[in-house]
Order: C-alpha cells, then sequence, then structure tokens
C-alpha cells in the first residue's frame, strides 16, 4: 500500500471555538504539512480544487507549485481537478509547467467535482456534467500525447496544428479518476485504461465497491490487462487515540460538531454530499472515517482493501479543526505506527 495525504484546503471556522485563521496562514500550514508529509515518508501529497464554498483551493497547481519549490521526491497529486468547468488547453499548460517544475512527480486526478455551485460559477449546465467532463479530458489527452492537435468538439473553439507549451517532463503525467456517486467516471477511467481514485469519504463501503468492481470489469472489457487497473480510496478524515475510549472522548465534540456544520440541507436527497454517519461511535464501527487507535484504523483499512483492492491509501488531517501541531503529530503516528504494518501486509507495485 501506498499513502497520500490530501487537503482541500478548508476555510471555515473552528467548530467548537469559532476562530478563523487568515487565507495566508492556512497556506502555509497546507504548505508546511506537505513538507512535513515527505520527511515522514509519504508517497504523494494532493490538493483538491473547489470554486464554491468555505475552500481556498481555487488554484491547486498555484499551491503545488509551492510544495514542488520546498519538496525534492513526493508524488504531486490533485484530488480532483474539476476539468468538466475548465479549458483543457489551460488545464494542460498549468499542470505541464509544475510537472517540470518538480520534475516529473505530478499526477492528475480529474473529476467533474463534488461542489454543486461551481457549474453556475463558470456558466455551465450542470445537467451536462458528464457530457463536459468526458470532451474536456479526452482532449486534455491528446494535447498530453500529440503535437499539432487539430480538434472540434462542442463545448470550446475548435484546435487547428495546436501544440501546448512546455510539454511535460517525461511524457503524459498518469491521470486517476476520480469517482464518488456515478459509474460515468469509472467507465471513461476503463475505457482510456487509466486508474480510478475512489472518494470513499461519505458513503456506506458498498456505494464505493460497486463503482470500483464496476471499473474493474469494463477495464478488462476494454481490452487492458486487468493487473494494470489501479485503485485509490480516500477517507473521511483522521483522528488518533490511544484507544477506542479515549478516541470517543477526545473527539467526539469536535467530530460532530463539524458534521453539523458542513451539513448541506439543500443537498440532503444526493448522495455524495452529507455523511450518513453523524456520530463518532457510528463513523468509527461503519464509516469509511479513520477514528480510533492505531490498530483500529490498520483494521479499517485493510478491511477496505479486501474489498477495494486498493494500491493507494489517502488521509486527510485537516478537516476537522486540529491545530498545525496536531496535524504534525496525527501525520507522525500514522507513519510510525499504521503505515509500515498496511505496507507489509497489503504491498502494491504502484509507483515502482
Amino acid at each position: 500500500m501506498k499513502f497520500s495525504v490530501l487537503s482541500l484546503i478548508g476555510h471555515s471556522p473552528h467548530p467548537l471555538t469559532g476562530e478563523l485563521p487568515s487565507a495566508a496562514d492556512r497556506f502555509e500550514e497546507v504548505i508546511e504539512t506537505g513538507a512535513a508529509a515527505e520527511r515522514l515518508g509519504f508517497d504523494a501529497y494532493a490538493i483538491g480544487e473547489r470554486h464554491a464554498g468555505p475552500f481556498l483551493s481555487s488554484g491547486p497547481s498555484v499551491v503545488l507549485g509551492a510544495i514542488a519549490a520546498r519538496t525534492s521526491v513526493i508524488r504531486l497529486l490533485t484530488g480532483v481537478t474539476v476539468v468538466a468547468i475548465l479549458d483543457p488547453v489551460r488545464v494542460a499548460e498549468d499542470f505541464a509547467t509544475l510537472d517540470q517544475l518538480s520534475r516529473g512527480r505530478l499526477e492528475l486526478v480529474v473529476g467533474k467535482g463534488a461542489e454543486a455551485g461551481h457549474f453556475d460559477l463558470f456558466g455551465l449546465d450542470e445537467d451536462r456534467q458528464w457530457d463536459l467532463q468526458e470532451e474536456k479530458y479526452e482532449l486534455l489527452r491528446r494535447l498530453w500525447t500529440e503535437e499539432g492537435v487539430d480538434w472540434e468538439g462542442e463545448f470550446r473553439p475548435p484546435l487547428k496544428n495546436v501544440t501546448t507549451v512546455p510539454r511535460p517532463y517525461a511524457g503524459a503525467p498518469r491521470v486517476w479518476h476520480g469517482s464518488a456517486t456515478s459509474l460515468n467516471s469509472p467507465e471513461l477511467a476503463a475505457k482510456h485504461g487509466d486508474p480510478l481514485f475512489t472518494a470513499n469519504a461519505v458513503q456506506p463501503r458498498e456505494a464505493y465497491a460497486r463503482l470500483i468492481d464496476h471499473y474493474r470489469e469494463r477495464f478488462e472489457a476494454y481490452g487492458h490487462d486487468p493487473a494494470d487497473a489501479h485503485v485509490a480510496a480516500g477517507s473521511g478524515g483522521l483522528l488518533i487515540a490511544n484507544s477506542p475510549r479515549e478516541a470517543v472522548g477526545r473527539y467526539k465534540e469536535l467530530y460532530e460538531a463539524r458534521v453539523r456544520q458542513t451539513f448541506k440541507p439543500h443537498l440532503a436527497g444526493r448522495a455524495g454530499y452529507n455523511t450518513p454517519f453523524r456520530t463518532i461511535e457510528d463513523a468509527m464501527e461503519n464509516g469509511p472515517q479513520l477514528i480510533g487507535s492505531p490498530q483500529q484504523i490498520i483494521d479499517k483499512i485493510l478491511g477496505y482493501h479486501a474489498v477495494y483492492r486498493h494500491d493507494l491509501q489517502s488521509i486527510t488531517v485537516d478537516g476537522f479543526g486540529l491545530s498545525q501541531e496536531e496535524q504534525l503529530e496525527t501525520l507522525e503516528r500514522f507513519a510510525e505506527e499504521i503505515a509500515p504494518v498496511v505496507r507489509r501486509e497489503a504491498p502494491s507495485s504502484l509507483w515502482e
């Protein structure tokens, strides 16, 4: 198993104290965490992309560029690049630049995004989101793998003999497809022989397993080697304690206050937006959240691995309002007490 740390650069008041750090302080925190993740031996660091809601992640390539300058070996991922609302030419340029700056450490995770408001913001029809996703991704693939591209589609002006610059560092970066609620992303990933990144953050395990099973079936049906069907999985946040009882006593108020704070009443009936695991006890027992003792967390990741057969596990430490010191302590405990066991029990050839 490989491990990645993800930040969506949330910027909302602390769920208990109401304190809100400045935007500059949040960016500094995220960059420091990226450098710490490399020191602690994590394989990748990812920045999400949101254009609505309490987030500061509208410019992930800029933030990842700052992290690239502070690191040398850790892979840099997105989580996700919302290609459905963006111009593929600009995506190709921005992230090829980052790929050059990091000397080939970039991998893109593309998706339609989990924030309903961004389609209106960019003047796009949300009902066409999957058409936008497919067309724009397929153009991005061509821009990274071909020169002198001639192209014509529905959602942007035609291209004639276009070669985007800079070119990627050493060929087109690997592109994962973020998947949360629909079969469309697993289908697109399987069609192109790309890896799948399941959100695994809100819904019960069965919902994500259905998407992964579809991806593996379609991957082989399209003629790709099943051994190349790599899968990654997210999580609903990480909180480590010495025992399950300590985890409840220490984090119950914090976890449940954050759940109440992030609840979206207008999206109550839409899968993928509001966690059904509203108490910490339910989250620990049944949810994708990694909360509890090191052994509890090991068992949960390996339990998901038994179903998903995933190669990469993503964790998030800045989603509940932990201080920067607490976040770094959590990452250190994960790196020392959890990661070695999971790596041994669930080896992966990804990135080797």
